[in-house]
């Protein structure tokens, strides 16, 4: 959709009775309803996936030391992750993976009650690492995985030989190299045995699922409004770095989530 296209849909609307709205109302909720009945069976086929045992011994550099991956699980029995684009030596974390990250403060005490750790694993070094949450003023744990595979095992983190070759694996299948670092979320289980468990992840247009401004945007006229930029996400920032909406401007180049695929 063009920008014509897109004022129009909103300033040239069709305007009708409430009775007619009302019908065309109900005819969608009937779609609503299909999708959120797909939603729960898609949910159910997520759970019924079979697990992988995580035999590789990870070690991860947080502020009370370092911790093995069965030692971030708080107590709980499941781990979700957050993988932060926050590369060695980069000034800042990706503002599209931020934007991720602003959501979880809100929901963590939640998801603890649920049975359900949530972390963020970067693999930038751990001052770097404090450095960036101090001034996103984030709450949540973040620890790091430089000096480990966990990255780059999990998908998210690609080496120079990976550039060079210009190919890499990510989201399930073979994609050209974009970057050294791309977003993802990982669900992990741990048994009483503390043998711990990785039993799903998600890349590309999945990380979508820890955007909650997204839904409330799918709610209003104008949508994601997303239309006429250079990429989905152009318009996000860093929260400390928004400008007044009228003058927004381009969002810095290099590291942008990439996750415009399914």
């Amino acid at each position: 959709m063009n920008t014509a296209t897109a004022e129009a849909s909103t300033m040239n609307h069709p305007v009708v009775s409430h009775d007619e709205w009302l019908a065309q109302r109900k005819s969608l909720l009937a779609r609503e309803k299909e999708l959120t009945r797909l939603r729960d069976e898609i949910a159910r086929e997520r759970r019924a996936l079979p697990w992988t045992r995580i035999d590789k011994d990870y070690i991860f550099d947080t502020p009370d030391g370092p911790r093995r991956l069965a030692e971030l699980f708080e107590g709980r029995s499941q781990l979700l992750v957050q993988h932060f684009m926050l590369g060695p030596g980069w000034a800042q974390g990706c503002q599209s993976c931020s934007y991720m990250a602003d959501h979880i403060d809100g929901m963590q005490i939640h998801l603890e009650h649920r049975d359900v750790t949530m972390l963020v694993i970067s693999r930038a070094p751990l001052a770097e690492i404090e450095r960036f949450r101090a001034r996103m003023g984030w709450r949540f744990n973040w620890v790091s995985s430089h000096g480990s595979d966990f990255n780059f095992d999990f998908g998210v983190s690609f080496t120079p030989e990976d550039k060079a070759r210009n190919e890499v694996d990510y989201n399930y299948g073979k994609r050209h190299f974009m970057r050294e670092e791309l977003p993802g979320v990982s669900v992990f289980f741990k048994d009483e045995a503390g043998e711990v468990f990785h039993t799903y992840s998600t890349y590309g247009r999945g990380v979508e699922v820890m955007m909650g401004t997204y839904n409330m945007l799918d709610l209003t006229p104008k949508g994601r409004d997303e239309h006429n930029l250079a990429y989905p996400m152009d318009w996000v920032r860093h929260h400390d770095l928004y400008e007044p909406a009228s003058v927004l401007k381009p969002a810095p180049a290099g590291h942008a989530c990439c996750h415009a695929d399914a």
